[in-house]
């Protein structure tokens, strides 16, 4: 799941303005989360600067246009006050994230996993979860000399994910890891 985590805390990002939108403060956001229903159960947000200042904001209103969420925050009623907003991210506390489904994870939780064969081999850590179209995602995996693996998240190479002990094992096919 795509949700980010933000950096060193218990913040999940669950979108980031790009615009102001009409005369009343209203802000234009990218979805970084699956579950977009979960906006109907907020009133508040945590706004993250660029820097990583936070700030607790109100969620007055919010409303779907095409692929991105629509924010109008409580007592920034004009462009200029919205505009400060511009290239935050909003975040809600890591406990109140939507509980996956056993078996789903959400990309904060499996970067940093090292990654091992199923006969003891090292692999490396995540780095990231990349999504190149289509139904499966890949595990971007790089070792400590710095060589670069792609692994798919496929049950047939993906064997078990610890997100406890931060380990992942695969059983890649022949000549996965020589790519």
């Amino acid at each position: 799941m795509k949700n980010a985590r933000a950096e060193g805390d218990d913040l999940v990002i669950v979108a980031r303005a790009v615009k102001t939108r009409g005369l009343k403060g209203e802000l234009v956001a990218e979805l970084l989360t699956d579950f977009p229903e979960r906006f109907d159960g907020i009133s508040s947000l945590i706004a993250v600067s660029p820097k990583g200042e936070r700030q607790n904001v109100e969620l007055e209103n919010h409303w779907f246009h095409q692929d991105r969420v629509v924010l109008k925050l409580a007592g920034y009623d004009t462009i200029e006050t919205a505009s400060a907003f511009v290239d935050y991210q909003f975040a809600v506390p890591e406990n109140e994230r939507v509980e996956l489904d056993d078996g789903y994870f959400y990309d904060w939780q499996l970067e940093g996993c090292f990654v091992e064969t199923t006969s003891g081999n090292a692999v490396g850590s995540v780095s990231e979860v990349m999504r190149l179209g289509g139904d499966v995602e890949m595990l971007g995996v790089e070792s400590t000399d710095g060589q670069k693996h792609l692994i798919p998240m496929v049950e047939s190479i993906v064997v078990k994910i610890d997100i406890a002990e931060k380990k992942i094992l695969i059983d890649p096919p022949e000549g996965l890891l020589e790519l």
